[in-house]
């Protein structure tokens, strides 16, 4: 799995860098003979062709162009545009506020079968009022100019009525550390946790709990969502990192069956979630 979201996107270009050398070979030129051909100075075509320099869409079509595979332009284009949007600052996605995750929304509503695991919080869409607060408060806290928490909060509450949706499916894990993080004071996590409980018995919702103890065979991961098969979000400490390569969207898809596996679910769940709000006092 990633350990950054800079090094995956490093790596996304490199990849692109790579096609891009491929296909220069595969017509029979070097370097020299296809910055002729597309009236650029040899360097840049040494830049893009080792993911030195981002190329443009233009740039990806005359090269196209003069190794005679046009066919091949708008696939690379799409690529390119893939890369460009993976990786996000959070101090650029919340400039204007923490309502900015309101641009999610046209995503979950054409998402049908939901997967999300975390390692560190309650799931946005399981989270109560008070613990979205609270949520929502520290970050606004540690790195948003912008006190817009309690717009926010409303806007996470209403994405919530896909829940009720029976068309829709959602699976979500979490590892069981997240059941006592300290997140509000006791009321609110016991709330939070009763709503786990509550939440986990719909009929289109499953809830595993991944216990926490010796010897097992995957540890903890950066927080993520699969969103059907064709996207993943990663909420990484730097920044929001948006996968939709198939290749790595089937990567996290295994890591969640992984998982899955490990958890516990139903009345086991309900026993590690029960003890604790008891361990609450």
């Amino acid at each position: 799995m990633p350990d950054s979201g800079s090094s995956h996107v490093r790596a996304a270009r490199k990849m692109l860098a790579d096609r891009l050398r491929e296909m220069c070979k595969d017509a029979g030129l070097d370097g020299k003979q296809l910055a002729a051909l597309c009236g650029w100075h040899p360097s840049k075509v040494s830049r893009i062709s080792t993911a030195k320099t981002a190329p443009s869409a233009e740039d990806l079509l005359a090269w196209c162009r003069a190794c005679g595979r046009e066919d091949q332009a708008a696939d690379l284009v799409a690529s390119l545009r893939a890369v460009e949007g993976m990786w996000v600052e959070w101090r650029r996605m919340e400039r204007a506020g923490l309502r900015a995750q309101e641009a999610v929304l046209p995503l979950f509503e054409r998402t049908y079968w939901f997967r999300a695991y975390s390692s560190w919080l309650v799931p946005g869409l399981l989270q109560t009022h008070g613990y979205t607060e609270c949520v929502l408060r520290a970050v606004q806290q540690r790195r948003v100019p912008v006190d817009d928490v309690a717009d926010a909060v409303a806007v996470r509450m209403e994405r919530q009525r896909v829940l009720r949706e029976r068309q829709r499916r959602f699976a979500f894990l979490l590892e069981q550390s997240v059941l006592s993080n300290g997140l509000g004071d006791a009321d609110a996590q016991a709330e939070q946790l009763e709503r786990l409980i509550r939440v986990g018995a719909a009929p289109n919702v499953s809830v595993g709990i991944v216990p926490s103890r010796l010897g097992r065979t995957r540890m903890p991961v950066e927080g993520f969502w699969i969103f059907d098969t064709a996207q993943v979000n990663v909420e990484l400490v730097s920044g929001h990192l948006t996968l939709t390569q198939p290749s790595e969207v089937a990567m996290y898809a295994d890591t969640f069956a992984v998982l899955a596996d490990m958890a516990v679910y139903g009345p086991k769940a309900r026993a590690l979630i029960t003890a604790a709000i008891d361990a609450l006092g």
